[in-house]
């Protein structure tokens, strides 16, 4: 038996209204969250259209769907898996044709997911469980006759077959949601080997952030001020009406305790290694992440709100990095410190949703940029004072020293000695219309991008 998507009714809508306009086909994302028993999808957007097709509507109409473009497609599907909190994924992708497609459809459709799923995870700094559920779907919409083709693929077998899948659309799904906060305080220090000289800033860094991933992995977390049980439920104790939570949109505040300690068997692997610079992360980052409300287990609230702090951190990193190339930053000199700032996190409503979305912000980025870009990545309106900034100053040094000496331990000896109080989501994420808005600035400090060199 395959599995079941429950689905949005609004995503149908969104879907039936799509129109194909000349063109032999429409593609985009399906978001939503897995679980073992069935998967939920709460949003669809179609990938934007390059400027090159709008001009090639004929050409188009007589297109096969081998002609999808897997690279534009891939990196849509790369910048929106950005702008998910934890707990939301981009499960699959739909395409929507004039007429029923044979195998030629198939085939693209099942590259595309292979091709956006291998592309993101090059990005993240943790891995999927075996435990997880590892289908992602397909689903194809004739517009002449309305049928609806639903597959699934296993991601983690290359020669894995089409599976048939249900498509059910339900009433109210994005409304009933739980959301999970934190604030992460981050002091990470990252020395640049002279022996790794041929990497680039950029893989540097992200391998230093992996020591600090497995802290957050291995962390204790505290959900409204108690350590729970990982297999119990998440809403044991609250108070529920027909068989339902009342509160739906009910929030769970997170904090987040790296441990320190050291015993018998867990010997120090401390090295000194001769460095070139460091790079130094400091500030504090906001986290959210959304469980559906049916029947969650704490191990899955607490695995969504790790993702969302790893991912937002390394998405923001990654930004800088681009935002440096981009505008030709010159070269650094011997003992020099530079000083950047990281972009800010703000959220977005899904409208008629509980839900919230996520982007990142340089300074310089209006409002009306950053609307612009989620309407562009997700094909929704959205108004400007729907745009919560979520934190202030976040900033990065970065310095270049020659014969440095670091010392580099499995525990972090920069960590914060005082239990952090953590709503976070690490992602960084390449933004091409990142917003700045005048909005109501919610906990958290900067993070800071420190490179340093004496």
């Amino acid at each position: 038996m395959g599995r079941t998507y429950i689905v949005e009714e609004t995503v149908g809508q969104y879907l039936s209204n799509i129109n194909l306009q000349g063109k032999a086909f429409v593609s985009g994302l399906l978001i939503g969250q897995c679980s073992s028993q069935k998967d939920y999808i709460i949003l669809a957007t179609r990938t934007p259209p390059k400027e090159e097709q709008n001009e090639n509507l004929k050409h188009q109409q007589k297109a096969k769907l081998d002609n999808l473009d897997e690279e534009w497609a891939t990196e849509h599907a790369n910048q929106v898996s950005r702008m998910l909190p934890g707990g939301l994924l981009v499960l699959g992708v739909f395409i929507i044709t004039t007429l029923e497609m044979g195998n030629d459809f198939q085939n693209a459709l099942r590259r595309l997911v292979f091709a956006m799923e291998k592309s993101m995870n090059k990005r993240r700094l943790w891995n999927f469980t075996e435990e997880e559920i590892s289908e992602r779907v397909t689903l194809h919409i004739c517009s002449s006759t309305k049928k609806i083709f639903c597959r699934t693929y296993d991601i983690h077998d290359p020669k894995s077959s089409a599976k048939p899948a249900d498509w059910k659309y339900q009433n109210g799904l994005s409304t009933s949601w739980l959301s999970l906060e934190c604030i992460v305080h981050i002091n990470i220090h990252i020395p640049l080997s002279t022996t790794s000289v041929s990497y680039t800033l950029e893989k540097n860094t992200k391998n230093g952030l992996a020591r600090w991933a497995k802290q957050i992995e291995n962390g204790v977390y505290l959900i409204n001020g108690q350590v729970k049980d990982e297999d119990g439920d998440l809403l044991e104790g609250q108070k529920k009406s027909r068989g339902n939570v009342q509160a739906t949109s009910h929030s769970f505040d997170v904090r987040v305790l790296t441990q320190l300690l050291l015993n018998s068997d867990h010997r120090s692997t401390a090295t000194v290694q001769i460095c070139s610079g460091s790079v130094n992360l400091k500030g504090a980052v906001k986290c959210r992440a959304y469980i559906h409300s049916n029947k969650p287990k704490v191990k899955d609230a607490v695995q969504a709100m790790k993702r969302d702090i790893l991912n937002t951190v390394a998405d923001r990193c990654e930004m800088l990095f681009e935002d440096l190339l981009l505008n030709e930053i010159p070269e650094k000199k011997d003992s020099e410190k530079e000083f950047h700032i990281l972009p800010h996190r703000v959220f977005v409503p899904i409208p008629g949703s509980t839900v919230m979305l996520c982007d990142y912000k340089f300074g310089d980025e209006s409002a009306e940029e950053m609307r612009d870009h989620f309407i562009e990545m997700l094909d929704h309106m959205i108004q400007i004072e729907d745009l919560e900034i979520a934190e202030e100053i976040n900033t990065a040094c970065m310095s270049y020293s020659v014969n440095t000496e670091a010392s580099l331990d499995n525990t972090d000896d920069e960590q914060p000695k005082q239990p952090i109080k953590a709503t976070v989501i690490l992602k960084i994420q390449q933004n091409i219309g990142v917003i700045a808005a005048v909005a109501v600035a919610v906990l958290a400090a900067g993070i800071s991008f420190h490179y340093f060199s004496d």
